[in-house]
Formats: structure tokens, sequence, C-alpha cells
């Protein structure tokens, strides 16, 4: 297993954002909202009413579940990319009694330990082995004689979280680490009235804010800077032309903020620009996966919000 120590964490964190505070349009990359503090503000916000996303997908795995598990076969080895708490995985753990492994991987340690030991006394029967890394890079995989295939797993609407050009790449990466006959499930937001879509990343609880804004928590813990988290406001809207919502920290004044020893100036109403979330069209995502996976089957939810996809690799 691939481990991550916090040094090699501490020093991507300060290159990535040293790097997206100095552009023009100042940015920090979505996967480092994941420390442990996020990780637990994220599971809250798939708790929302207005967050559709959870409640769609975990839909379509009640009521598909038998047709997914024969699409994902037997003797599989299961690898769901950015774990989190695994609770949709849950349901395929329950009903997928001969995977051969099932594999999560995660770039928060603690998280990551704290839910593979619930799943361990969960799921005793099956052989579950955490992977600590960064997925976005490469990473061993454990192996047993169990396995007959690879199906990677991405719940979620994660994928929307890349450009369609690197999500593209993303994809192809997957595809040309998997062999022929083996698949890819995931999640993808389907587009529909921006007025949803928006409500959904402005909770009135603040839920998503405090996770938006804990990104500055998180590097004034780990790279001595001095962000005022007050000085800053949470602010989500839907980009038309782009099809996505983008997330944004925005400056509420003129201000100067020291990160890990540079100075950089903002001023009122310059953002931070902290997360995309693409929605497509079913056709949409078939192509922009097509290079190295075929479709064979999707599920939507009664209201056609979100869909999960079953490809296999060519």
């Amino acid at each position: 297993m691939k481990e991550i120590s916090v040094k090699d964490k501490t020093s991507d964190l300060r290159r990535d954002v040293l790097h997206g505070l100095s552009k023009t349009q100042k940015e920090i990359s979505s996967k480092y909202f994941y420390d442990e503090r996020g990780s637990e503000l994220f599971e809250q916000i798939c708790e929302l009413d207005d967050y559709y996303p959870t409640d769609c997908e975990v839909e379509i795995m009640q009521n598909n579940l038998d047709e997914i598990a024969d699409a994902l076969g037997a003797g599989v080895q299961l690898i769901e990319l950015g774990s989190g708490s695994s609770m949709k995985t849950k349901l395929l753990l329950k009903r997928c009694q001969n995977l051969a492994m099932y594999v999560p991987v995660d770039i928060s340690e603690e998280f990551l330990n704290e839910v593979v030991t619930d799943l361990r006394s969960e799921f005793p029967n099956h052989d579950i082995r955490p992977v600590v890394a960064d997925y976005t890079s490469e990473f061993d995989l454990p192996e047993n004689d169990q396995i007959a295939k690879k199906v990677v797993y991405y719940p979620g609407s994660t994928i929307g979280n890349f450009t369609k050009r690197r999500a593209r790449k993303f994809i192809n990466s997957i595809g040309g680490n998997l062999s022929a006959g083996d698949g890819l499930l995931i999640g993808v937001d389907l587009k529909k009235d921006p007025n949803i879509l928006e409500r959904a990343y402005n909770d009135s609880e603040g839920v998503t804010a405090a996770f938006n804004k804990n990104l500055l928590v998180r590097i004034n813990r780990e790279l001595n800077a001095d962000f005022n988290i007050d000085r800053f406001k949470h602010a989500a809207f839907y980009n038309r032309e782009e099809g996505r919502i983008e997330m944004h920290l925005e400056s509420m004044e003129e201000q100067s903020v020291m990160v890990a020893g540079q100075k950089f100036w903002f001023e009122k109403g310059e953002t931070i620009h902290t997360e995309n979330s693409h929605k497509y069209k079913i056709d949409e995502f078939e192509e922009l996966a097509g290079d190295y996976f075929k479709r064979l089957k999707t599920w939507t939810d009664s209201r056609n919000y979100f869909s999960v996809h079953y490809f296999e690799r060519t």
C-alpha cells in the first residue's frame, strides 16, 4: 500500500497554494478541502435537504441494486476513489457477497481509518484493504488470488470537479490502468434548472460556506498563514456558458495575507476560485469517456437529476 507522509502532503499543499494564489484568478484545488474537518463537513452537506445528489444517487442504488451487482459480476476488486464515508458502497457490500476485495482510496488518512474500522466490523467477511493516496496520482493496489477483474467506483458528482478537458484526461488515465473487460461505475450530475443547482450550493444552514472557508482554516494551520476567515465570504453560482457551478471565497475588503512567508494582496470583491461542479447531459458524458470505455448501462433517479453509469473498458 502506498502511504502519503505528512511531510509530502504539506509540501504538495504549499506548492499548489502558492502557485494558485499567484495567478490572476486566484485558485486553490478542491482536493485540499478534505482534511479531517473538511471530510466531516462534506458528510453533513450530503445530508442537507437542498443538496440533492446524495439522495438521488442513493435512490438509484436502492432501486437498481440487482442490475448494478449483475453488471459488476463476481470476483471483482472494487476500487472506490475518494471513498469518504463509503455510505453508498455499503449497499454494494451488502448485495455483492462475492466481491474479491474492496479497496477504499482516500487522501485523509485519519478519516479513512475510522471508516474502515467501522466497515470491517459491519462486513467481517469482506476483504477490505484501504489505500491512503491522492487518487489523481499513481498509487499501488493490493492483490489477492481471487480477483477476476477490476471495477473503479467513482460515486457522487466528483468527476464534475474537473474541467472537461481534465475529466477526459482523468478517465483516460483510469482506462489506461485497466484491462479489457474491467469496469468503471461512476456518478454524474445532470444538467437541470440553475435555481435547483444554486440552492444546493448555498444552503440556508451555512454548512457549504463552512466547508468552503475551512480551506482557509487548513492553510492557516498547515502553512503558517494569517487569513482572517471573517473577511472572506462563500460565493457559489451557476456559470451557464461553462455548464458548471463555481465556488469562490470572496474578499470582503482590501487586505493582504501572508502564506508560507509570501504576501498576497486582495482587492475588495476579488475571489479565490475553490471548486467547479460540471453538469452533463448523458450523451455528453458518454462522448467524454469514449476514448477507453463503452457505456453499457445508465440509471437515473425519478426526477432525472442524477445518473449512475457502468462503462466497460474496451
